[in-house]
């Protein structure tokens, strides 16, 4: 039985509405207790590890709802193993994994698959089945089989579904399996060809762009649904203020709507497109300064729910090449915390705000363990080392794929350790 104390740390658990200075002891995997570290006069006994952290924040670890593990299929962008070692060195200790693999996760033997694969990974693995059979927006897939097979979410990713009646039988569905249905949304008829935002940056460009409408007509729609129909819904990767606004409505009239927005869209404008720099490409693109400053409000106010990755690996095979051929993505999780603690440095969000939407708030939305630090919970750790700074270089990263944005870029904000269920699974030095 693994036993661990971590001595001497500020914890930060929003959650518990705990921060200060504690000893958290470890002991099979969970919380056995938290201690105010200049109380607590108790000593490690042998066979306990001692994780020195003064100086240092505990907090939860980090739990992702949207990732792209790309396995089974498109092993050679990312496989569950890289995946989960990119996570852990995040500090992220619990990932949710999109079905557009290949096969598609629509059936119960590519969520066992999936689990089977991840036995003994840096991270908990959790599948997201698909909505549709194929991701073809024709076939409801069996959702009571996918959730038996252990998947916690259903889900589209990278397609929406443009079927409304499709959607809504999702959506009652979900009523009955309490799985969400996460939506990708976008109305691919005002997508068109566009691959970056539509405004003042892609005119100088000279690429087609995507206006936001095609952003808020399927929350819209999306949120009407399940007014109608019930059931979990949760907005995946909002970027514009006009999605904000529509899902801050449908909280206060009280509907089952949750929402996450990444990283790159809370720090970054479509300027990060200047000079067609494909590291910057992806959906849905980012966006101008003014939806920028609505989704950090967003955070702010509890509209948007989680920050999630989005974590999109490629290889340089669609990366580097022309800007509209280019595949849209980036690689986030190593990153993530350092971008979003870059936020906390500039008073955007505050740091319990932005530890929430990783860790407490994923976890309520999708019903999982985890997301706190109280006694009986999971030993899922993050050790931060927020005065240290570090550089993105590509090629030291443990993702497969180097399709970053941030490359060559200083952040602040350190993960130093990385403890999965007592057990330190990444670690700094």
């Amino acid at each position: 039985m693994n036993r661990l104390i971590i001595k001497g740390g500020r914890l930060i658990d929003p959650a518990a509405k705990i921060d200060g200075l504690y000893n958290v002891y470890v002991m099979g995997g969970r919380i056995a207790s938290v201690k105010k570290a200049e109380s607590d006069t108790s000593e490690a006994g042998p066979g306990v590890e001692v994780v020195d952290a003064t100086g240092l924040t505990v907090v939860p670890g980090f739990i992702d709802a949207h990732a792209h593990l790309r396995e089974p299929g498109f092993e050679y962008k990312e496989d569950i193993r890289t995946g989960t070692r990119a996570a852990s060195a995040g500090g992220y200790t619990a990932v949710m994994c999109m079905a557009n693999t290949r096969p598609v996760n629509d059936n119960e033997s590519v969520a066992r698959y999936i689990l089977k694969k991840a036995e003994g990974a840096a991270a908990r693995v959790y599948p997201v089945g698909a909505v549709s059979i194929g991701l073809k927006g024709e076939r409801l897939t069996e959702m009571a089989e996918l959730k038996a097979a252990g998947c916690v979410a259903v889900s589209d990713d990278g397609m929406p579904v443009v079927n409304g009646a499709l959607m809504r039988r999702a959506l009652e569905y979900s009523k009955i399996t309490g799985m969400p249905v996460i939506s990708h949304a976008e109305e691919p008829g005002l997508v068109g060809s566009g691959v970056m935002n539509e405004g003042a940056v892609a005119t100088r460009l000279g690429l087609r762009g995507v206006p936001n409408a095609a952003e808020d007509a399927m929350v819209a729609r999306d949120i009407r649904l399940a007014e109608l129909a019930g059931g979990r819904l949760h907005i995946a990767h909002v970027s514009t203020r006009g999605a904000v606004e529509i899902i801050r409505d449908a909280k206060a009239r009280g509907l089952n709507v949750t929402a996450e927005a990444t990283p790159h869209h809370l720090a970054l404008t479509d300027e990060a497109v200047m000079g067609y720099d494909t590291s910057a490409k992806m959906n849905p693109p980012l966006r101008s300064r003014e939806d920028v400053e609505a989704l950090r409000e967003g955070l702010r106010d509890g509209t948007i729910d989680c920050i999630a990755t989005d974590h999109a690996p490629h290889s340089s095979i669609e990366k580097d090449i022309e800007f509209d051929k280019a595949a849209n993505g980036i690689i986030g999780l190593e990153t993530a915390f350092s971008v979003i603690y870059g936020l906390v440095e500039e008073e955007a969000i505050s740091l319990h705000q932005a530890l929430y939407a990783m860790s407490a708030n994923p976890a309520r939305a999708f019903s999982l363990e985890g997301g706190k630090l109280t006694v009986g919970s999971p030993a899922d750790i993050a050790i931060l080392d927020l005065c240290a700074k570090w550089k993105v270089e590509p090629s030291k990263l443990r993702s497969k794929s180097r399709n970053t944005p941030w490359a060559g870029k200083e952040l602040k904000g350190v993960v130093v350790k990385t403890i999965l269920a007592g057990n330190v699974v990444f670690s700094r030095e």
